[in-house]
């Protein structure tokens, strides 16, 4: 699991009454590599089933998380997503050694453990539905924070790669930087929408339907088409085991039920659809180097122990060449 700041019951239940939550107790959250995260049972919880999430943001700013805040109250009602609650003093954020802590209610749904094609058209819909509603948010500067200067990450990590990787995320890197000088539309946009960042009703085994959306901390202004990219990339892709040597099987059919779902809603243009294969790749490489960035700061910051989560950049090295290999 992922928690990096420990904090006290008492300290708990002191946060969780300024968010007008009767705390009892907190349960830490395994998903996330960036964020502290507890779900909160309250005593009114006759089931023992949490009612709220409690997030403590280790790196983004606070000023970021309140415009996070606003995103998702933008949001609310359109998608399903949790608005997270005001604090005694009205406002969204509360500080715990300088870090901006939000509270927000527990929604309902489990992670899937697999996707299918319906699955895959309601998130594209989905993302859709976001970016036309956060395009209501002007101007959009206000709201996205800043990109990851992931050059800097590619620059630092490269110099350690052996040829064949390095050359592989160089030549994405330059196919990327020739299709983003075109005019493809951009706005504010998810960046993150993995599977294990949404939630289902899994009561109809046939038929699931989303009912959550989660994770909206690196909304930022993007392509579009990046975005599209980047969900199709993780429901649509079967990981293996990435020591056996098995290739990325990638369900093409997936990608397609998402792209009809998010044409449902929002035309992709001939220009975004030209470009849609290299950002695919290009999506691969930026989270092939999270991954790496996020091994680098756990050694630089002397994170270890069983309490930190590490996923496998090799498996986005994997998906990066397969996508590659169809550009070119």
């Amino acid at each position: 699991m992922s928690v990096y700041t420990h904090l006290t019951d008492t300290q708990f239940s002191e946060f969780c009454q300024r968010f007008g939550v009767n705390f009892k107790k907190a349960i830490p959250i395994t998903q996330g590599i960036k964020n502290s995260n507890w779900f909160i049972q309250t005593q009114d919880d006759k089931d023992g089933e949490p009612s709220y999430v409690f997030t403590l943001f280790e790196e983004r700013k606070p000023h970021e998380i309140e415009k996070m805040a606003i995103i998702l109250d933008k949001l609310n009602g359109k998608l399903p997503v949790a608005c997270p609650l005001k604090a005694d003093n009205g406002e969204f954020l509360l500080y715990f050694n300088n870090k901006a802590i939000l509270v927000l209610p527990k929604l309902s749904g489990k992670h899937p453990t697999d996707t299918t094609t319906d699955m895959c058209r309601q998130m594209g819909e989905a993302l859709a539905t976001l970016h036309l509603t956060l395009q209501t948010l002007t101007p959009a500067e206000h709201y996205g924070v800043e990109l990851y200067p992931w050059h800097l990450v590619k620059d630092r990590e490269i110099k350690f790669m052996p040829s064949d990787e390095a050359k592989l995320m160089s030549d994405i890197w330059t196919a990327y930087e020739n299709v983003a000088n075109k005019d493809l539309p951009k706005g504010l946009c998810h960046l993150d929408m993995f599977a294990d960042n949404t939630l289902w009703d899994f009561s109809d085994k046939n038929n699931p339907k989303l009912t959550g959306l989660l994770d909206f901390t690196e909304v930022s202004i993007e392509h579009f088409v990046m975005d599209l990219a980047i969900t199709i990339n993780d429901f649509s892709t079967s990981w293996g085991n990435a020591t056996d040597g098995e290739k990325v099987e990638f369900e093409r059919t997936k990608m397609q039920a998402m792209i009809d779902g998010y044409e449902s809603v929002r035309p992709l243009s001939d220009d975004e659809k030209q470009a849609l294969p290299i950002m695919l790749a290009m999506a691969g490489v930026t989270f092939w180097l999270l991954r790496l960035n996020v091994i680098y700061y756990n050694r630089q910051q002397g994170r270890t122990g069983d309490n930190i989560m590490v996923k496998n950049p090799d498996l986005m090295k994997r998906l990066s060449a397969y996508h590659w290999g169809n550009v070119c």
